[in-house]
């Protein structure tokens, strides 16, 4: 399984859902716009910070992000 178009494909249907656009999303993650579009098309492999601001954004798991689960929450481990 390639990570990163399914990661690509949930971004930007999550940032679609939203109603909200490359620019704002890049400035709520602070970063550019340029990458964020990179990330959006799969020409980028995501670092684990930033995958991990995404996920705490939507509120979503990040096996949910990375297309490993169709769950978009995961329950916290006791």
């Amino acid at each position: 399984m390639d990570y990163r178009i399914e990661f690509s494909k949930r971004l930007i249907q999550l940032r679609e859902q939203r109603g909200i656009t490359q620019q704002e999303l890049a400035d709520k993650l602070k970063i550019t716009r340029q990458s964020l579009s990179l990330y959006e098309k799969a020409e980028r492999t995501i670092n684990i910070e930033l995958l991990a601001r995404i996920a705490d954004f939507f509120n979503v798991s990040t096996d949910y992000l990375m297309g490993r689960t169709c769950l978009l929450y995961t329950s916290p481990s006791p």
